[in-house]
């Protein structure tokens, strides 16, 4: 296929070209040495077993290969030669003719084998940088900080990661085993046809090739402003359809999904008219470079009937260059493609190393150790000291936080949206660091221990638990992978879970679903709190923990989370104040500050303090809604 392209949304694989999401041409060319270099880099790193060995051989073979390829028509052109030539006996005569046919088939047979076993060869070499790239990128992206995967879009990074690990494999095998030997090949051919008939068949050769590149490679520019219309109108399409598909309750509530159907039906109407622009100027590619092939053979013909005219070439001569000729255009017919896709696969790759080139705000200093076990038994000690943090998105951060909360102590955080709470949450767990101030944790700044270290002493369950779409086994334990199945039901069992996974069918093996869709808000939340005391933290941070649970299953898990606590140090973010009554000291927050702290008691005697305010508020509230309940049973 020429300037060959898989067009249509329904073919086997639509290309570098037309992947998923935004459409990566609009980005600068990346400098072509400079991507080289980078992709020398990678092979050399990528661990493929007797790298250099197999690289040398690969190169040898494929050498081998296309000058086969050329000496192919000269065999066939001698046994026309030599049966042109037969005044003998008609034995001999055929004998000789099969002799140098069968030796043309062989070589031919050669000529096509050693690429394939050059393949076979370096494929090794291509799959380990393949995957050694992806998971350099995926283990960096991991690493990267919260302010990165806060402004990321997940299916756009997900994507640029696949785009450039396969970016790698491509280059790899169309450079070192596409491009680079058809130019060996071309030169080869040149030599031949100029050394062994004339130099004009050389000239002509040459000629041709450079028009046909040429002129590939004007069109394929001028085609990309069409490729790129025609993938942003299938990025358009593809993520409306996965919207809708993400969001099919909220289609369905609304009855939207006529509404919805439509949206894609008219995406699809724009892709289909770019689309035809895209093919329309494909075939018109086509149609040059087969012009161009065709006079190209037409010329060489001439002069080869020329010089059998005069004498001085043979009927197996000219068969032999117009063989060569065919042969050379055969990697030629790729040329637009590849041209185009080479671009595509340098930019995709370039746009996965701006990842790994990303430096991580939160990092482990040089030579860091780990945050050793809290000596007390009763857990760690955690302090903040004039910590300050403020958002680029908020007009307010924290100011000035100090607090300390005493090994097996209760610290709850209050307040209004906003106050901070939450941004507490993730300093004490070191996503984000101080702009200034401390955060220790048993006197030690976490900002001179592992992150590591100090992810296993504390744990977190957050308002919003996130699952893995994998059992309830693999959810539990992805604290301690290591825990046992003892351990994992006592987890369940602390989390008011077990009566609940044991009525399960597959019990422990249920499936969750994607993000834990399958179970109720209730019930990841239970799954989050045994997650968190298998991890046997020193520090326990609850944010809202239980705000998805009813009354009853509240008040039990109240209850669990108490004899939890006991030998940690626990640090809750809670709405109700019913929950944290019994914390050692509450610090109520307001706009980043702590306007308010002490015992429950204390605050709720202070006359116009916001924890009162907000204590009489909420059991008002509760008073009424128990006040309807009893009239409605009435």
């Amino acid at each position: 296929m020429r300037g060959s392209e898989r067009g249509g949304r329904g073919g086997r694989n639509k290309g570098p070209e037309a992947r998923a999401g935004a459409p990566t041409d609009k980005l600068e060319d990346p400098n072509t040495f400079a991507a080289l270099a980078d992709l020398t880099r990678l092979v050399g790193r990528s661990g493929a077993p007797q790298l250099r060995l197999r690289l040398i051989a690969a190169i040898l073979l494929t050498l081998a290969g296309k000058g086969l390829g050329v000496l192919a028509p000269l065999v066939l052109g001698a046994a026309v030669n030599h049966l042109s030539r037969g005044q003998g006996a008609g034995v001999s005569v055929g004998l000789g003719f099969a002799a140098f046919a069968v030796g043309w088939a062989m070589v031919r047979f050669l000529s096509a084998a050693t690429p394939q076993i050059s393949d076979v060869v370096f494929a090794p070499v291509r799959a380990a940088a393949q995957r050694r790239t992806a998971a350099e990128t995926f283990a960096h992206a991991l690493n990267l900080s919260l302010d990165f995967h806060q402004t990321k879009r997940s299916g756009s990074l997900s994507r640029t990661m696949d785009r450039g690990a396969r970016s790698v494999d491509f280059l790899l095998r169309i450079l070192a085993f596409n491009l680079v030997p058809t130019v060996v090949e071309l030169a080869l051919a040149a030599a031949v046809l100029g050394g062994k008939y004339d130099w004009r068949f050389a000239a002509v050769a040459v000629v041709v090739v450079v028009i046909y590149t040429g002129l590939t490679f004007g069109v394929s520019n001028w085609r990309i402003e069409h490729r790129r219309v025609m993938n942003a109108a299938d990025s358009e399409a593809a993520g409306l359809a996965v919207d809708a598909l993400l969001n099919y309750e909220t289609v369905k509530s609304f009855g939207a999904e006529a509404r919805a159907a439509e949206g894609y039906d008219r995406a699809l109407g724009a892709y289909n008219v770019a689309a035809l622009k895209a093919n329309t100027s494909l075939a018109l590619l086509n149609g040059v470079q087969a012009l161009i092939m065709n006079v190209g053979l037409g010329v060489m013909a001439v002069l080869a009937g020329f010089e059998a005219a005069a004498g001085r070439m043979g009927p197996g001569d000219v068969t032999a260059a117009v063989l060569i000729m065919i042969s050379l255009y055969a990697p030629l017919n790729i040329l637009g493609f590849a041209y185009r896709e080479i671009r595509q696969s340098f930019i995709d790759m370039e746009e996965m190393l701006k990842i790994t080139r990303q430096t991580p705000q939160v990092a482990d200093a040089a030579g860091a150790p780990d945050l050793p076990r809290a000596a007390d038994a009763r857990g760690g000690s955690i302090a903040f000291e004039g910590v300050s943090f403020r958002h680029d998105a908020r007009a307010n951060g924290l100011e000035d936080v100090d607090f300390f909360a005493a090994p097996g102590t209760t610290t709850a955080l209050v307040g209004p949206s906003g106050s901070g709470k939450s941004t507490i949450v993730k300093l004490a767990l070191r996503l984000l660091d101080p702009q200034s101030g401390r955060v220790l944790i048993d006197g030690r700044d976490l900002r001179d221990v592992t992150q590591s270290s100090l992810r296993q002493a504390v744990a977190l369950v957050p308002q919003d638990v996130a699952l893995f779409n994998d059992s309830l086994r693999v959810n539990i334990a992805f604290a301690r992978p290591d825990a046992d199945e003892a351990a994992i039901w006592a987890a369940a069992e602390a989390a008011e879970l077990a009566d609940f996974i044991r009525n399960l069918p597959d019990g422990m093996d249920t499936k969750v679903g994607e993000r834990g869709l399958k179970l109720s808000g209730g019930e990841r939340q239970r799954v989050g709190i045994a997650r968190a005391l298998l991890a046997d933290p020193c520090l326990l941070i609850l944010d809202e923990a239980t705000s998805a649970l009813d009354s009853r299953t509240e008040a039990a898990i109240q209850k669990t989370l108490r004899k939890a606590q006991a030998g940690r140090t626990t640090l809750v973010v809670a709405h109700r104040l019913s929950t944290i009554a019994d914390a050692d000291q509450i610090l109520v927050l307001k706009a980043g500050r702590i306007v308010e702290r002490g015992a429950h008691h204390e605050l709720v005697a202070r006359v116009g303090g916001e924890y009162a305010a907000l204590w009489k508020k909420q059991t008002r509230g509760a008073r009424a809604a128990r006040a309807e309940a009893l009239q409605a049973s009435d």
